[in-house]
């Protein structure tokens, strides 16, 4: 080999090699901000179950039929160039040798090595110790799961106007949805936007009540929040005819419907859970330690007593520098945040800037209510009604980091042409069970 080609070569071999683990908000964007910083001179490898960043925040929109799945899944390896994509699920982490095992879609090992490793990994359905939740409800953290609910309610729907039965129609056109915080709030307020559409195409079902219920413990919707959301969204959805029913849940859940907690029994053959999420399960022989079941970081995002080892999003137990003595929520704002400082921090930590501790200042909040109905605060600003449904729209175009061209077209068509409410089949309901491995 030529003196020329062994430099080359050790060039290569002295590249240092960073591992994140996690495609959402925080991974993505720790592994924009990383490549940004530090270059070529950085290999980073980014792990991933799907090949693609979910924006999680549009999904109740592919419920409702108002965008296309592919629309709120944003190409990993089209935002992130340079960067290499292994699909495929942490299964265990050697933190003494610094290597991990990554499980890929077929089943097969994977072995990564690394300087610095990232984890950045999302949260899951937060479940609570009820009976027939597990069995009978569904959850809505991913595209599967959206894709699901859009063709059961059309199922419903269709089924109801089949039937002869007054007391099986009745509950065919009741749909429960457990948990009045954003995911729960919007899926109400998008479903109860489709069923209208659909009954409007089926005379026989003119005369029929269809109910939606969102139920939750706390005493208001969008529960810690500015209260002056959780009072726009309530008057939306209950204009709209949706059962705001608070400081109650189910007890029971069972093939044929729910029993309250207040003792009410409601027929009803759909359940969505909503209640709120949890950080993903650690990995094998990540032995670190936690609270709540989330990595405990510093203000650097650095694990203590493993300075290559980071952690941001929702699996981080991060300081809330705004609240002494609280973390922060497991929020897209934080996740996003949370990841730039990450991969600032790690560029930092081989040579490249400096490290900077994690602030945040919040832009307020907006929640998408379906048709021009939206509430949002932004900078505290409280605002309701078509004025927060342009800021809402604003925000999610301006916050997505791809296909915005295609989900404004969308919006677009779907204000302008009639919905084409069709069930795909694409999703059967055992594809998309609610995890229900360690209950919390």
């Amino acid at each position: 080999m030529s003196s020329g080609s062994r430099s080359a070569a050790e060039g290569v071999a002295a590249k240092s090699r960073v591992v994140i683990v996690g495609g959402g908000f925080a991974g993505l964007f720790a592994a924009r901000t990383l490549r940004r910083k530090a270059g070529r001179e950085v290999e980073v490898t980014l792990v991933n179950s799907t090949d693609y960043f979910l924006y999680l925040p549009l999904l109740p929109e592919v419920a409702g039929g108002v965008l296309e799945p592919r629309r709120v899944a944003v190409s990993l390896a089209a935002r992130l160039p340079g960067v290499r994509v292994v699909l495929g699920e942490v299964r265990k982490v050697d933190l003494a040798n610094r290597r991990l095992t990554v499980r890929n879609p077929e089943d097969e090992p994977v072995e990564l090595e690394y300087d610095r490793l990232v984890i950045a990994a999302g949260g899951t359905d937060k479940l609570l110790p009820i009976p027939g939740v597990a069995e009978h409800a569904h959850g809505f953290r991913d595209i599967p799961e959206a894709l699901y609910l859009r063709d059961h309610i059309t199922r419903q729907i269709e089924l109801a106007d089949a039937c002869d039965d007054p007391a099986e129609r009745d509950a065919r056109c009741t749909f429960v949805v457990v948990g009045a915080g954003y995911t729960g709030t919007e899926v109400v307020a998008q479903g109860a936007l489709l069923t209208a559409a659909l009954k409007k195409s089926r005379p026989r079902l003119r005369d029929q009540r269809i109910r939606w219920l969102l139920l939750d413990l706390a005493p208001t919707v969008l529960p810690g929040l500015d209260p002056r959301l959780g009072r726009a969204a309530d008057r939306v959805l209950r204009k709209r005819g949706v059962e705001v029913t608070m400081k109650t849940s189910i007890a029971e859940a069972t093939r044929d419907g729910v029993r309250l907690t207040d003792g009410t029994e409601v027929a009803t053959r759909s359940l969505v859970w909503c209640v709120g999420v949890r950080p993903e399960t650690l990995f094998e022989g990540l032995d670190v330690p936690t609270v709540k079941g989330r990595v405990t970081v510093d203000e650097y995002l650095t694990v203590p007593g493993h300075p290559e080892l980071f952690a941001c999003g929702d699996i981080a137990a991060v300081p809330d520098p705004g609240r002494p003595g609280e973390l922060c929520a497991m929020t897209a704002q934080h996740a996003q945040r949370q990841g730039v400082v990450a991969g600032r921090n790690v560029a930092a930590s081989l040579g490249h800037g400096e490290q900077r501790p994690y602030r945040h200042r919040g832009l307020g909040f907006v929640v998408d209510l379906g048709g021009v109905k939206a509430a949002a605060n932004p900078l505290g600003i409280p605002l309701s009604g078509f004025p927060a449904f342009v800021v809402t729209r604003s925000y999610h175009l301006l916050a997505m980091p791809g296909n915005r061209i295609q989900v404004a077209m969308d919006w677009l068509l779907n204000a302008l042409l009639p919905k084409h409410n069709v069930q795909l089949g694409l999703v059967r309901s055992g594809a998309v069970p609610l995890d229900s491995a360690e209950p919390l």
